[in-house]
């Protein structure tokens, strides 16, 4: 079994009301045996602690703190997860936080790095160009808007990897896409994913959403394109993307964020989820594997 990545599905809520959220667009009825089952609490640890050694076991060795919601609405799970993967025989190294930015100031850095031993912030961005868009299209509470510039310079100043995932919208319509690797240069990014936005297939509000605010695929060309012209190809990913070095950024395009095909031997990504189980599809149950 090849892996690339274990996500931990932190449950927690959002402060964001994204035009475009996945999670919206399904059902969320995994019980929270990790944290609710009181009576029976030592044995789902246990449980939760047997599926993170099971991931490390088959060769997978990123642990990124996702989820449904904003991982950092609750960060007493994230630490007891990075408690039980230091009591691992063979702890994952990597852990990675993927986060709309919201609620990360330099508290919450300092314990991100000094605690829960994070070494990449992926920053999920629905408009690198602009912080009030942003905002408006992540739904972002007034007050709550997230300053771009600032926050990416707080991120490095604790020497974290910075990746900015790009969700692409119609706000990369226009720009051309040197201007967004020029953006995310000098923002100190080390990484980018250029994200497609994943469509259900359905007519719910966020697919939608999507069709009015999606980026035309003329500009998946243009970034290709650029790509081409201006990296160099580093390696295969296991689910068989390729990674390029672009002016000295680390790059990706991830056109199936959802692990959909279903022709591939690779798994993008295993889901932990709060019932003590793993998944290898966020949006299907019966991808159950243990």
């Amino acid at each position: 079994m090849v892996v690339q990545s274990l996500s931990i599905a932190v449950p927690a809520g959002c402060p964001n009301r994204c035009g475009f959220c996945v999670a919206r667009m399904h059902d969320e009825d995994y019980p929270n045996q990790i944290e609710k089952n009181r009576r029976f609490r030592d044995l789902y640890k246990r449980d939760y602690a047997d599926r993170l050694a099971f991931a490390r076991d088959n060769g997978c060795n990123s642990l990124i703190f996702t989820g449904n919601g904003e991982p950092l609405a609750n960060q007493r799970f994230m630490e007891e997860v990075a408690d039980l993967n230091q009591a691992l025989a063979k702890p994952f190294r990597i852990l990675e936080l993927q986060t709309c930015g919201v609620g990360l100031d330099d508290e919450v850095l300092r314990w991100l790095r000094n605690t829960v031993r994070v070494s990449t912030v992926s920053l999920s961005l629905s408009s690198v160009f602009s912080s009030g868009r942003n905002a408006e299209y992540n739904g972002t509470p007034a007050g709550r808007e997230v300053d771009i510039d600032f926050l990416c310079s707080e991120i490095k100043r604790y020497d974290f990897n910075l990746r900015l995932s790009l969700n692409m919208t119609d706000e990369y319509d226009e720009p051309a896409a040197a201007d967004a690797f020029a953006r995310c240069s000098a923002l100190g990014a080390d990484q980018v994913t250029f994200r497609r936005l994943y469509r259900s297939g359905g007519d719910t509000p966020q697919d939608r959403w999507i069709g009015e605010h999606a980026m035309r695929e003329s500009g998946w060309g243009a970034i290709g394109s650029y790509i081409k012209e201006r990296g160099h190809r580093l390696e295969r990913l296991p689910y068989g993307a390729y990674r390029f070095a672009v002016d000295g950024i680390s790059t990706v395009v991830d056109d199936d964020c959802m692990s959909t095909a279903a022709d591939k031997d690779e798994i993008k990504y295993l889901v932990l989820r709060q019932n003590c189980r793993l998944y290898t599809k966020w949006d299907d149950k019966g991808s159950l594997l243990f």
